[in-house]
Formats: C-alpha cells, sequence, structure tokens
C-alpha cells in the first residue's frame, strides 16, 4: 500500500515537470534580433535556463524595461578546422536601445561551445562582446552550433551561430 502511495506522488511530479517543461518550451520563439539574412537556420531550439539558476547577480525580471541589440555579425564560418583544435571568436555587438542592455544567459547548444558574456550592464549606445570557444574534439565534417543569448530585449533570446567542417 505504501509503495502504491508513493509511486502515485512520483507520477504526479514526473507529470507535473513534463507539463512545466512543455509550457516553457512552447513559450520560446528562438527568433533573433537583427540582421540575419546571412545566417543560416538551423533549426535549434531555443535554450532555457531552469528557474533558480540564473548565473547573473542581476535576476530575471520580465518587467524591466527592454532594449535591444544587434550584433555585427551574427555567423561565424570556421572553414576547414581539425580535430581537438580550440577555436576562439568574438562576436561583437552594440546596445541599439534606449535602456541598459542586462545580458542574463549565453549557453552553447552543446558543451563543445563555451560563451563568455558582459556580466556588467552596457549603456545605450556602447558595445561588447561574447567570446565562444569551439572545441570540436573528435566531432566530424560538417558542424553548426548556437549560442542563445538571453538578455531584456524583444525578443528575449537572440541566437548567434558557428559553423565548421571539422577534418580529422
Amino acid at each position: 500500500m505504501e509503495n502504491n502511495k508513493l509511486n502515485t506522488i512520483l507520477l504526479i511530479v514526473a507529470i507535473a515537470l513534463i507539463g512545466y517543461n512543455t509550457v516553457l518550451l512552447s513559450s520560446g520563439d528562438g527568433a533573433s534580433s537583427g540582421n540575419s539574412s546571412n545566417a543560416a537556420n538551423f533549426n535549434t531550439p531555443p535554450s532555457i535556463t531552469p528557474p533558480g539558476e540564473n548565473p547573473v547577480d542581476i535576476p530575471a525580471d520580465p518587467t524591466r524595461p527592454t532594449t535591444s541589440i544587434r550584433f555585427a555579425e551574427e555567423l561565424k564560418d570556421f572553414g576547414d578546422i581539425p580535430q581537438e583544435s580550440t577555436n576562439k571568436y568574438s562576436f561583437a555587438f552594440t546596445n541599439t536601445g534606449l535602456e541598459p542592455l542586462i545580458i542574463e544567459n549565453a549557453t552553447g547548444s552543446c558543451g563543445c561551445t563555451v560563451p563568455n558574456y558582459p556580466k556588467e550592464p552596457i549603456m545605450p549606445g556602447k558595445s561588447g562582446v561574447i567570446e565562444v570557444e569551439y572545441k570540436p574534439g573528435q566531432q566530424e565534417g560538417p558542424q553548426q552550433k548556437t549560442v542563445t543569448i538571453t538578455a531584456n530585449t524583444e525578443p528575449r533570446q537572440t541566437l548567434v551561430k558557428i559553423k565548421a567542417n571539422v577534418i580529422k
């Protein structure tokens, strides 16, 4: 009897988590701002940071005034690169809005793509960079990766992309 109650509770919790994740995934549109005519559509779903795991000291606040961000380039093509190499690129951006830009998070689409982003607010008209390090490891062939930037912009998430042809 006690086992049945525990199983029922676990089932309810699992269903609730699935429903919660479904709502989170369906609410993010993964769109990017700026000119994306030179960027391929990789159909990568947006990254979701679980509640309470925001790495910035400034908490996420949907009522915070929004601003806009423009990247000098939204796609970096490394071309042919060897396996086990380290490839770095800095995505330059400008706060093109009227409010301070607060980047809440930046996440790579896999562990091989690691972004580093400014933690301090970027004032209107000022610029910054998001540094990305791509280490393909044993990957081989054409690769396409994304970095999802979550900020007080509209839309809240902006994507920048890297691609490469990894050779042995």
